[in-house]
């Protein structure tokens, strides 16, 4: 899975998607998995890394980043 190329992201989580216009902004854990998808990181690496990262249960994190990356898919902004 990885973010489109025409995606801009900054270090701040406003997202910019050229092609329709249209912005996004993201709290610093979205902007966290907006960056390993721009390393080409597959969701279990980067289940991996906010498991590492965060005290959280494997489960709702499982859970959130599904959720999330719906959300990028609905919006068009993955590949």
């Amino acid at each position: 899975m990885k973010l489109k190329s025409d995606v801009a992201v900054s270090d701040t989580g406003f997202v910019f998607l050229p092609t329709t216009g249209e912005s996004f902004s993201v709290n610093p854990i979205g902007n966290e998995i907006l960056r390993l998808l721009t390393e080409d990181k597959s969701l279990q690496e980067i289940s991996n890394y906010l498991l590492e990262k965060y005290d959280a249960d494997p489960t709702v994190i499982d859970k959130d980043l599904s959720d999330f990356t719906e959300i990028l898919r609905h919006y068009s902004l993955l590949e």
